[in-house]
């Protein structure tokens, strides 16, 4: 997990194809969403492309890590992070997914000057963007406090989906070389940009596959404290595991994240 970002505080001019470069949340209650991670990470916000409805970019001393925008009216759509990965051609992308059996239900569509992006899901059902950078590359900086660190894919099985994502991104796929987990790390030119784990029957039934963000804290049994006090809920509560310390979290609109201070 720790590799996926690079070092503290590092800075992205681009990224390769498949990488993890965004995450993007879509919401009813703008304003209040945007004090609760204003108040559990420091972000300050400003606007970003409006294709979608009002959409705000969060930023950390004055760099882009995250977007939040609004639900449209009427829509009864699941609050949720959203991983976009990075595509040379998201036209191309698009197509891809398609043939292979998941579904594109945005786009792909310009946003602006900042680049070309569709949202689309796998053959399981979990949702994902592509992005196509052009003046907005992504996030602007990675591996201190209030950033995303990881995204993970939370499905029935590795097998079927791992297939997709390998043909659809150029994802190298390594298994967990345990019987007992099922998971696979994807890498990208060798390095691991995102994981996948097979939950089987454990899966929530009200959420089903989906990806969750995991965003980077100094200490999470603290953010926890926060979490609460700004009106998220606790679903987990702060555990050690190999790649840091986790905990998952839903902020007030129910959108479910994990909190980790990553080993370093």
């Amino acid at each position: 997990m720790t590799e996926a970002q690079g070092s503290a505080g590092a800075e992205h001019a681009r990224y390769a194809p498949g990488t993890p470069c965004w995450v993007s949340l879509m919401v009813h209650g703008l304003e209040a969403t945007q004090d609760f991670y204003r108040g559990l990470f420091g972000w300050e916000f400003r606007p970003g492309p409006q294709q979608l409805g009002p959409y705000v970019r969060a930023l950390l001393d004055g760099r882009e890590v995250a977007g939040i925008g609004t639900l449209p009216r009427g829509r009864q759509l699941p609050v949720a992070w959203t991983p976009y990965l990075a595509s040379d051609d998201a036209d191309t992308t698009a197509e891809t997914v398609r043939l292979c059996g998941g579904t594109i239900g945005v786009g792909p569509l310009d946003a602006a000057e900042a680049g070309r992006m569709a949202i689309g899901s796998d053959p399981a059902g979990a949702v994902f963007g592509i992005w196509q950078g052009a003046a907005h590359v992504g996030a602007a900086v990675s591996g201190v406090p209030g950033t995303p660190a990881w995204n993970e894919l939370r499905t029935f099985d590795t097998v079927g989906v791992t297939k997709f994502y390998e043909t659809v991104f150029g994802f190298e796929a390594e298994g967990a070389g345990s019987t007992d987990t099922d998971y696979v790390t994807l890498r990208v030119g060798g390095r691991p940009v995102a994981g996948v784990l097979g939950m089987g029957d454990a899966l929530p039934r009200d959420r089903g596959p989906h990806w969750t963000t995991y965003f980077e804290v100094d200490d999470p049994d603290t953010a926890l404290e926060r979490v609460t006090e700004l009106g998220g809920q606790v679903l987990s509560p702060a555990r050690d595991a190999e790649h840091g310390r986790v905990a998952l979290v839903t902020d007030p609109e129910g959108a479910r994240f994990a909190l980790v201070r990553s080993v370093r």
